[in-house]
């Protein structure tokens, strides 16, 4: 089993580049899945969010109200620290679930990791091979009030959450480059997963 680490910033196109690893194949565990499964009603980890933060972020249904929770945590850091300490440990523990599930299914899949905040969490030595989906912070804001509708102020916040282009670079074995169209980005993931598909062959067969 290979297993890939997939990041980016905000707006830089890695959405696109997972779909079309999932078309050719891999198997995508996508970390914002897994978050909003880790803290669906009825689980420890919603029980921690409303404790943590108040019943004023639930919505008259009884779910969480992402949207107020957003606008906290990405205008208060410490708030934001707190949601991660409840969220990332049972994202994790979800995400091995998923990844030794496939690879009972297929010990040989590519098993790729859709983590926004992998550099923020400190999780690049966990994978054999890290892939960046790179677009300049100036271009992704441009993106997610262009494309996103958000308001500039909410989307920088957004940004400046996040890693640094520098810091997420020097994280990367591979970069893609996310400033074009989707169709180049799609064709650098397609030479990527023939890479990816000769070095799994390789060893498999290495005579």
């Amino acid at each position: 089993m290979q297993r890939i680490g997939l990041t980016g910033g905000i707006g830089a196109g890695k959405s696109v580049a997972s779909r079309r690893l999932a078309e050719l194949g891999a198997v995508v565990v996508n970390a914002d899945d897994l978050a909003r499964a880790a803290v669906a009603p009825g689980t420890v980890g919603f029980d921690a969010v409303v404790d943590e933060f108040g019943p004023q972020m639930l919505d008259a249904a009884g779910n969480l109200d992402r949207a107020a929770l957003a606008r906290l945590v990405f205008a208060e850091t410490s708030a934001r620290v707190r949601l991660e300490r409840i969220v990332h440990p049972q994202v994790r523990r979800l995400g091995a679930e998923r990844e030794a599930a496939a690879a009972a299914r297929d010990p040989q899949a590519i098993v790729v990791h859709e983590i926004p905040l992998l550099v923020e969490t400190g999780q690049a030595d966990r994978f054999e091979l890290v892939v960046v989906v790179h677009a300049p912070a100036v271009l992704r804001l441009e993106r997610l009030v262009r494309l996103r509708h958000m308001n500039r102020e909410d989307a920088a916040a957004r940004i400046a959450a996040q890693a640094s282009d520098d810091q997420r670079l020097a994280a990367a074995d591979v970069v893609l480059d996310g400033a074009g169209s989707d169709q180049d980005l799609v064709a650098q993931v397609d030479d990527l997963w023939a890479r990816l598909v000769a070095e799994r062959d390789a060893e498999a067969d290495p005579v």
